[in-house]
């Protein structure tokens, strides 16, 4: 049985997918939340192995929500079912952890579709939107490594390899503001938005292994 965690602020959609999901045979929904506290507080308590969420809800929304149940497990498999179809957002879902990203203007026998995905190891994309959004270009993304000044990629190494922004300071002799801002320079040229991504790229190129030398 696929137990299943619902978040979404409007109670009448949280109904809709309730009783959508549950009329599949493998499907039990454990739990709502109307917003991002209440939805991570019912996560850590059903352990539920499927969380479903949107991205526009109180209490720091579903990409704060994302971040926050993987920091606690980070196996943890997320579908986003919302309404916003946009590429940056789709892919901030997917860089903050999402499993899998689903529109609210698709078939509802793609939620439950999506679901069985993501219990099964796999992602998943909304059909409708670019399959290019799961995957990141090597050459546009060696372009944006190359557009790094040397200090800002000595910075930009030291991050990906979890030094805080005060050890860095530390490291290289510069004050904790000065790295401060070229911290936020650096993930503006790269095109990300969390330490997460940032990790991610710095392996795929091969700045660090992949144990974080």
């Amino acid at each position: 049985m696929i137990r299943v965690l619902l978040a979404d602020d409007h109670p009448v959609v949280r109904s809709g997918y309730w009783r959508l999901l549950e009329q599949s045979d493998d499907i039990r929904v454990v739990d709502e939340a109307s917003d991002a506290d209440t939805a991570y507080a019912a996560y850590a308590a059903e352990r539920p192995d499927v969380l479903v969420t949107d991205l526009s809800m109180p209490a720091g929304g579903g990409l704060g929500l994302i971040r926050r149940v993987l920091a606690r497990q980070p196996e943890a498999r997320i579908l986003v079912f919302s309404m916003h179809d946009g590429p940056l957002l789709v892919r901030r879902a997917f860089e903050a952890g999402a499993r899998g990203y689903l529109t609210k203007s698709s078939a509802p026998e793609r939620l439950v579709d999506a679901v069985r995905a993501l219990h099964a190891g796999r992602r998943y994309l909304d059909p409708d939107l670019p399959s290019g959004l799961l995957h990141h270009d090597p050459l546009d993304e060696a372009a944006r490594l190359s557009a790094l000044s040397g200090r800002e990629f000595e910075i930009f190494r030291l991050l990906a390899q979890g030094h805080s922004p005060k050890e860095c300071a530390d490291t290289l002799k510069l004050s904790a503001k000065t790295v401060s801002n070229h911290q936020t320079v650096i993930k503006e040229k790269l095109g990300i938005t969390t330490s997460a991504a940032l990790v991610h790229l710095a392996m795929r190129h091969g700045v660090i292994s992949t144990a974080g030398a």
